[in-house]
Formats: C-alpha cells, structure tokens, sequence
C-alpha cells in the first residue's frame, strides 16, 4: 500500500515557541490517521504545512507525491480542508455557500450545480438547503463546511478538530459521515483532542505533545503499553482518597488528583487484587462509594505518556490566521 501523505523530521519555529520539533509519520492511502494531542501540540501546524497554508523552517513533507513547498498549488487542487471552525458564510443560503465555493475552485457551472445537489442531500441538509446560514446550529454548519471540502472530489481530506464545539449528537452524526468517506477510499487525516474520537475512526494514531511525536500505533497497540488493568476506587472526600492511596499503594502503581475523589489502581490481574483492595480498605476503616475494574483507554495511554489530559492546553500553536484561509481545490 502506497503513502498518501508522508511528513519527514518537519520543524516549525514562530519567535520563542517551537510548534513542530522534528515531526514524521505517513498515512496509507484509504487509511484514517488520527493526529492525537492537546491544545497547542502542534497538530494544526502539522496541518498548515501539509495544505500549504504554512511553510516550515526545515522537513519534507508530501501529499499524493508531491512536495507541498515545492508543488503548492497542484497539492491545492488535490485536497480538501475543513478546520476548527465552519468556514462559512452565514449571509448566504447552503446552496450558495457551496456554489460559492465551486466557482473559486473553477469546476464547471452544471458539475457545480448537480455536485452541490448531491451533497446536501447526502449531509441531510437538503430541507435547509436555501435557508441563510445564520439560522443553522452548529452541527449543519459543520456538515455543510464538510461538503465544501469535498466539492471537487478530493482523494486526500484534512479535518482539524471537526467536531470540536458540537454536542454528543452532532458528533456522532459527524463520525457517521467520515466513516462513509473512508469506506469509500478517501484517505484522511484527522486531528483530534478527543480520545473517544481517535479510537473510533483511527486506523492508525500518533500522539503529539509540545511539538514532538511521543507515540505511535492502532489504538489496540497503544493501549497494551499500558500492560495492566486499571482498579478505581472512589470515595465521597478528596481526604478519604488520599489516605486509600497510601494504602493502596502497597498494591501497585496508585494515583490520585489533589481534589480528586477517585484512586486509580494500576494492577496486572484486576479481578484477582479486587479481593485484596477490599482487605485493605476494611483493615485502614476506609470505606469506598464506588469500585471498578476496567481495561486502560486510550486517555490513560496520553495520560501515561504525557502527565496530563488530552483536553489540557500545553503551549501556543501557530498564530491564528487573519481572515479566513481555505484551501479547497485551485481556489
């Protein structure tokens, strides 16, 4: 299987504040790369760079073969973009939106008209399709800066954080409309904060921390690093925890917030050191609301890896762009 998207030692400096420190991965053509990390990591450098919206200081990177410093606008025509936010404009209806779009993009006026059709229908906007933007929620703003993006029928899509501001239903939806892209042979890369969202659309995933790659593999790999089961015990005072964790500690790997009300216990045989747990607690008179045994997830991997939440912010990423860059087709 060939590379759709290969980056190579990448670096990207802006004043004081390294946002990309000798960044590389590939992505399989037909494949979904989840890029994974906190606010400010660099995961929307990586994406600048590779859609030509930024330049880096030193690295290679290329889309479909070609070298995005050196072939900036046959990548253009190559690729759709949807970012952090909905690109839209608010004044127009749907349709024109995506009219709109097809004219910078140069497609033909009848290819424009039959493809802008075709999309709205198939992101369920099409009841809404002539109304203004402005009275849509934030989901159908997102399905319909999606559509946009695939107007001109890209091979490769770049997706920062899309669902980012939605609620659990528009994210599911969402998820539902990327999986349909997959399935039919669109190669993607998605940056994500969210963990749930790299672990269902990822086929592959590497985490990303102040501007390094820490971690690579599926979901399935980076969870068996953790190499252990995960007991959590919770109790109704911060207190109370932190004196299980004492205890608990004789047991295994044991954490605890400074006000956090739950122990973690990292064991290599959960349902066997419950018993023992139990013992403990009932021996230091402490008594547990709440006890669970499950498997690591993938935000105990990050946690593991980098100290912190996937949601917590850890340095500034590039500065936000005037106006608003799109890069959609030979626009």
């Amino acid at each position: 299987m060939t590379d759709a998207i290969i980056v190579e030692d990448l670096r990207k400096q802006f004043g004081s504040v390294v946002a990309l420190d000798g960044v590389s991965f590939s992505v399989p053509t037909g494949t979904v790369l989840g890029l994974l990390g906190p606010n400010g990591a660099g995961k929307t450098t990586s994406v600048r760079v590779l859609t030509t919206i930024l330049a880096p200081d030193s690295g290679r990177a290329e889309v479909l073969g070609l070298d995005v410093t050196e072939h900036t606008q046959a990548v253009r025509e190559s690729i759709g973009l949807a970012g952090q936010y909905a690109a839209v404009d608010e004044n127009l209806t749907g349709r024109e939106n995506l009219r709109m779009i097809g004219r910078l993009s140069h497609l033909a006026k009848p290819v424009v008209l039959t493809r802008a059709t075709e999309l709205l229908e198939r992101f369920s906007l099409a009841d809404a399709a002539d109304r203004p933007v402005r009275t849509y929620s934030g989901g159908m703003r997102r399905r319909l800066d999606l559509a946009a993006a695939l107007l001109h029928r890209p091979p490769v899509l770049f997706l920062d954080e899309p669902t980012t501001g939605l609620d659990p239903s528009g994210r599911q939806d969402l998820w539902g409309v990327i999986e349909a892209l997959v399935r039919e042979g669109t190669t993607l890369l998605l940056t994500t904060q969210y963990l749930e969202e790299a672990d269902r659309l990822a086929d592959n995933i590497v985490v990303i921390d102040h501007g390094r790659v820490i971690a690579e593999g599926t979901s399935s790999e980076l969870k068996a690093t953790m190499g252990s089961t995960i007991v959590e015990v919770g109790f109704e005072a911060p207190d109370t925890a932190r004196r299980a964790q004492t205890e608990l500690a004789r047991i295994g790997l044991c954490d605890v917030g400074s006000s956090s009300t739950v122990v973690e216990l990292k064991v290599d045989d959960g349902a066997r050191v419950v018993l023992e747990v139990v013992r403990a607690l009932d021996h230091a008179q402490l008594e547990p609301v709440t006890l669970n045994v499950r498997e690591p997830t993938l935000d105990d991997v990050f946690l593991s890896l980098t100290g912190h939440k996937a949601e917590d912010p850890v340095l500034d990423d590039a500065p936000a762009e005037s106006g608003r860059r799109r890069t959609r087709g030979a626009a």
